[in-house]
């Protein structure tokens, strides 16, 4: 294996080798044609899956009712099998599709429960003309706060990332029914076990990180409202994704799991560590939400760390034209990521380099960015129609003398946009034409993902 040399092991997840000596006995098993580390053995193929010393107790399937509280709302009470019994010795979790199935019950319902609650809340902020008159014609008016009836709300589109063993699903399709959902699974077995269990189930095989979100709310028919228990190493990249989608409106919320440290990076404030490139695009992009914290108990096989499960209710392209007026998403990603990649140092050391591109090496200019600020007569009418309503994103869109003395962490979202505006201008050179702005199909996911 490339993974082995002489009596030391190289993680496939890290670059540390650790001494195969050092390692408990019960841990190593190492058996002919394959390797063991830490509960994760290697088969033939060079495929890391991971063994428990007694694999029938992951695979007990686990049923309850159960009632659970979300952002203080009771969840009423939701049937749950929370980990389907697997075929024994075939469907075994594979570390390079960082896999940790659920399989707690409660957990579960609430992760169920909470993306009841971000979907209707987005639906009823965006439904449109049309959604309200066909919900009062059926006499089912587009409510907020029905949790109950997923199956009647109309226009939920409903996407599930990564279903893996189904615990999420089976849920999913009695409170939404297969009509309103959809999964995207990249692992062949996980499509042929639930295509078996739930034969009406559409299911794409196919990678998460290349999926066509325009293409599936086209075919819906209006946008998306994606859950799903997200993988750890491409958390990020994921949700970028999502961010890009919502420019043409094709996802309206998001209601994930993930890494409680990335959880507590996209609510930070600014002026903290957590504090960062995610912070400012998803404060700006989204209203986000931690819904509650997530122990490493309820997963199979447990991961070292705590997860949290988030909420992302997406402005949409309308509203998100609003805050950027006029400002491009590629220049923001530009400044943004530009001055976090060297967050130690002031904003002006940060952005000189970026601001000579942009000035074609005139050092005046750069000197007179620098030194410019954006007061309230300065900002773009929308903005200061906004501040005035009281909008929260608005208030901290000021730019103050002496900003680029600052750190990065102590800029917040709105006085990046500001920064940004300064640099490059808005686009076509007015700000009043926000309305038609184009905001980009692909602005912050990598090149690599997805069609341009």
């Amino acid at each position: 294996s490339r993974y082995i040399k002489s009596s030391s092991v190289l993680h496939p997840s890290s670059t540390n080798k650790v001494n195969i000596d050092k390692v408990p006995t019960r841990r190593r098993r190492i058996r002919s044609g394959s390797h063991s580390l830490r509960g994760w053995v290697q088969g033939t193929d060079g495929e890391w899956t991971w063994e428990e010393d007694d694999p029938s107790a992951a695979y007990t399937p686990i049923s309850s009712t159960t009632t659970a509280t979300i952002d203080g709302e009771s969840t009423g009470e939701i049937s749950v099998q929370a980990t389907p019994t697997l075929p024994s010795g075939k469907f075994r979790p594979k570390q390079s599709l960082g896999q940790n199935y659920l399989r707690d019950g409660n957990t579960v319902a609430k992760i169920v429960r909470a993306f009841a609650k971000d979907a209707v809340e987005t639906l009823a902020a965006s439904a449109s003309k049309e959604d309200v008159a066909v919900a009062a014609k059926n006499n089912n008016p587009v409510d907020p706060t029905n949790f109950n009836s997923l199956k009647q709300q109309t226009g939920l589109r409903a996407v599930e990332l990564g279903p893996g063993a189904g615990a999420l699903t089976d849920v999913l399709l009695q409170s939404v029914g297969s009509s309103n959902l959809q999964c995207i699974e990249i692992d062949g077995r996980s499509v042929e076990l639930l295509s078996e269990k739930h034969p009406s189930l559409r299911i794409h095989h196919e990678d998460v990180l290349q999926v066509d979100y325009a293409v599936l709310a086209k075919e819906e028919g209006g946008p998306l409202s994606i859950i799903g228990n997200l993988p750890y190493y491409i958390t990020s990249q994921i949700l970028f994704a999502l961010a890009d989608a919502s420019h043409g409106n094709s996802v309206r919320s998001a209601t994930v799991t993930m890494q409680w440290e990335v959880a507590q990076r996209i609510v930070a404030p600014t002026r903290c560590k957590d504090y960062g490139i995610l912070s400012v695009v998803f404060q700006l992009y989204t209203t986000p939400k931690i819904h509650f914290k997530i122990p490493p108990t309820v997963f199979y096989p447990q991961p070292k760390v705590d997860s949290a499960l988030l909420g992302l209710l997406f402005l949409g392209p309308t509203s998100l034209r609003r805050r950027l007026a006029g400002v491009s998403p590629a220049h923001l990603r530009s400044v943004v990521t530009t001055a976090f990649q060297q967050r130690r140092k002031t904003v002006r050391n940060g952005l000189k380099k970026l601001a000579l591109e942009v000035y074609g090496g005139d050092a005046e200019r750069v000197k007179e960015f620098f030194e410019r600020s954006a007061g309230e007569g300065d900002l773009p009418p929308v903005v200061r129609e906004a501040r005035e309503r009281g909008e929260e994103f608005a208030m901290g869109q000021i730019l103050e003398e002496g900003w680029a003395s600052r750190r990065p962490e102590e800029l917040s979202p709105g006085q990046f946009v500001e920064v940004t505006r300064l640099l490059y201008g808005s686009q076509e050179g007015k700000e009043e034409n926000w309305e038609s702005m184009k905001l980009g199909n692909k602005v912050w996911r990598k090149l690599k993902h997805g069609v341009n």
